[in-house]
């Protein structure tokens, strides 16, 4: 079963985009009416333990674009494997605060907090299935990575063509059936520079709809890849707190409400819709950024429901 990222920037009463997830997967915005922030545990098992995250990048990346989203989830590794050192190299606010939202679902499903760590990553620059994907593809894509005890994140590039990308979603996520190898949980995420950043890549870029006010500085000064770090994001969390489809969301199981999906378009305090929030911005750069990470990095992180408040929690 897969879940679909749904893209941001809704114009009305609610922006309802940024991340809608059915076990995974962004849906494009929708305008809806506020509803109370409310994920039910359905019972079923999270991620925990040693967890391993590998990258599969399918289409042409440049290092830097590689080290971008590389850095993001060693933030979030380090936070989780409670590595003293690199967690407190994260400037506040971190990946690591951001992260920790995430982790409150584990006590109230009574699962032992996973310890996530960065493990291979795989190069598919001579485009070996095409340049057209059909989600199969992406699934066996993600079979590339760990067969075990893992999460295989699956990187498109601009160029590459995906099943239903931009015209319903932004990514996705879901698990592997049941064998004897084992199962695994997977994530896809496209690179929308050139295909829909108005869409897939907002507020990094102006929506198509909605609000025209100007594009955020991206804070590694790649639209594209920024833009996929809020979904990779986004998506992350809806991983580990609904994994299979029968964790924490709201609404029917085939078109969840998940941690990052309840609240879309929000990153800072004061959001709304066609409206980020109140941001830090670097001084030299002019960029906007909600958290730090390692090497230096910031990011843009999607605001998470809050298990313990039920609402809307951002780092800033």
């Amino acid at each position: 079963m897969a879940s679909t990222f749904r893209v941001s920037a809704v114009f009305g009463l609610v922006l309802f985009s940024l991340l809608q997830c059915s076990l995974g997967a962004r849906k494009l915005t929708a305008l809806v009416e506020q509803q109370p922030l409310t994920l039910t545990y359905h019972q079923g098992h999270l991620l925990s333990g040693p967890i391993s995250v590998n990258l599969i990048w399918y289409g042409k990346f440049t290092p830097v674009q590689r080290a971008i989203v590389a850095d993001f989830f060693a933030s979030v590794a380090s936070s989780s494997s409670r590595r003293s050192a690199a967690t407190a190299a994260q400037q506040q606010p971190s990946v690591a605060t951001w992260w920790k939202t995430t982790e409150r679902y584990y006590a109230l499903s009574k699962s032992a907090l996973p310890i996530i760590s960065l493990g291979n990553q795989t190069l598919d620059d001579s485009y070996s299935l095409g340049r057209t994907l059909s989600t199969p593809q992406l699934v066996a894509l993600a079979a590339r990575g760990g067969q075990r005890r893992a999460v295989n994140v699956v990187l498109t590039a601009d160029d590459v063509a995906v099943e239903g990308f931009c015209m319903s979603r932004c990514g996705t996520h879901g698990a592997s059936p049941r064998s004897k190898n084992g199962r695994f949980t997977y994530i896809w995420v496209g690179n929308s520079a050139s295909q829909c950043p108005g869409q897939c890549a907002w507020p990094f870029h102006q929506p198509i709809y909605g609000p025209q006010t100007p594009p955020l500085v991206a804070p590694n000064g790649d639209v594209g890849v920024d833009g996929m770090v809020i979904n990779l994001g986004s998506l992350l969390s809806a991983t580990f707190t609904n994994p299979f489809g029968d964790g924490f969301f709201q609404g029917p199981p085939e078109a969840p409400l998940e941690a990052a999906s309840a609240c879309p378009g929000i990153y800072g305090k004061n959001a709304y819709p066609g409206y980020a929030g109140d941001l830090l911005v670097d001084p030299t750069t002019g960029a906007s950024y909600n958290a730090n990470g390692l090497n230096g990095r910031k990011y843009l992180l999607p605001a998470l429901v809050d298990p313990a408040t039920s609402a809307c929690s951002t780092v800033v």
